[in-house]
């Protein structure tokens, strides 16, 4: 019905204008007694052989949302309810920032795929603490990242502020430094100052009562040298997993023109064509390091022999983001009934 029905016409509005009408719809549902018991009894599919623990976490299910869709955590619980094991929020800045000029969403219905170049667009650290602090009935992972008009230089502060002040309300945190979207981002992924922000974060986390995990999502553009200083770093600084990947700046395996891909512009694009590649690069950490660091895959995940390829690969966690969008709110439930979990 979803693929059937509904789809089309969510597909007749433009990405992000049907994207802020659900979102709105979803936060109004939230407040309707017994949408919630509705909700889980459509969608949750629960049983005690899909649970897995990583990192300290014993997780309900291994399939997670990834980051971007519930930006500013609000409705994290509904996503639970839907079935999702755990919900990534995010990316969150210290400062609210409106992100990059629209249009900056666009769907590419021949691949299953999209490109974004939203800019990291949120309403600041402040308003995601005050949604989580309510009751939270699934485990949240906070992405963080700098704003955009922080020089790199400057960047640690961000992130520390981000780090510390999301502590108390989040069960996990990840540090986006991969994302396309942002000016000179990526270039901290380079080994020098990686490492100096992981190792800063560490001993954040360290002093802290119970730390917390804190993973790094680094980008599927990277070359095998480049994932070899990584491992070497999550090494020597001890963070307790990577997530691979983020969105690519390639545009290998669209079916379109030249001419339609250069009017899209610049952006990740994430979805099917991303397949292949997340797969690989799980595959080589998890090789490389004899499966001693915890990998979370995201990239590409559309049906369930995506999902176990990415299991059999290397990771102990998967994530979807283009692929519910296109499979409906059911995806979820359909997964782990196919995987057998």
């Amino acid at each position: 019905m979803y693929k059937s029905i509904i789809r089309p016409i969510l597909f007749t509005f433009k990405p992000e204008t049907i994207h802020s009408i659900i979102f709105a719809s979803l936060r109004i549902m939230q407040h309707i007694p017994g949408t919630s018991v509705l909700t889980r009894k459509l969608f949750l599919y629960k049983t005690s052989s899909a649970e897995k623990e990583v990192f300290g976490i014993k997780f309900p299910n291994p399939i997670g949302l990834a980051a971007g869709l519930d930006k500013n955590a609000n409705v994290y619980n509904t996503f639970g309810n839907m079935g999702f094991g755990f919900v990534e929020i995010g990316t969150i800045t210290p400062k609210a920032q409106k992100g990059n000029p629209k249009p900056r969403l666009f769907r590419m219905k021949k691949n299953k795929a999209l490109i974004n170049r939203m800019g990291f667009n949120n309403e600041g650290i402040d308003y995601a603490i005050k949604k989580l602090r309510k009751n939270k009935t699934v485990i949240v992972g906070g992405n963080i990242g700098k704003n955009k008009m922080t020089p790199n230089k400057d960047a640690i502060l961000d992130y520390e502020i981000c780090f510390n002040s999301l502590f108390p309300y989040v069960d996990y945190f990840v540090i986006n430094v991969s994302s396309p979207n942002t000016p000179d981002l990526r270039e901290l992924q380079n080994k020098e100052p990686l490492e100096k922000l992981l190792s800063h974060i560490q001993n954040l986390n360290n002093n802290k009562p119970n730390r917390k995990p804190v993973l790094l999502k680094i980008a599927p553009d990277l070359t095998f040298e480049q994932i070899d200083d990584i491992i070497e770093i999550v090494e020597r600084t001890k963070i307790d997993g990577l997530i691979a990947t983020n969105t690519t700046i390639s545009r290998e395996g669209l079916s379109y023109t030249k001419e339609e891909i250069e009017q899209i512009g610049m952006g990740g694009l994430s979805g099917k064509p991303l397949t292949k590649r997340s797969t690989e690069i799980i595959k080589y950490i998890s090789d490389k390091t004899n499966k001693k660091i915890p990998i979370i895959g995201v990239g590409g995940i559309m049906n369930e022999k995506d999902a176990i390829e990415k299991l059999e690969a290397g990771a102990s966690l998967i994530q979807i983001y283009t692929a519910f969008i296109y499979e409906g709110p059911s995806f979820v439930k359909k997964l782990l009934k196919k995987m057998a979990l």
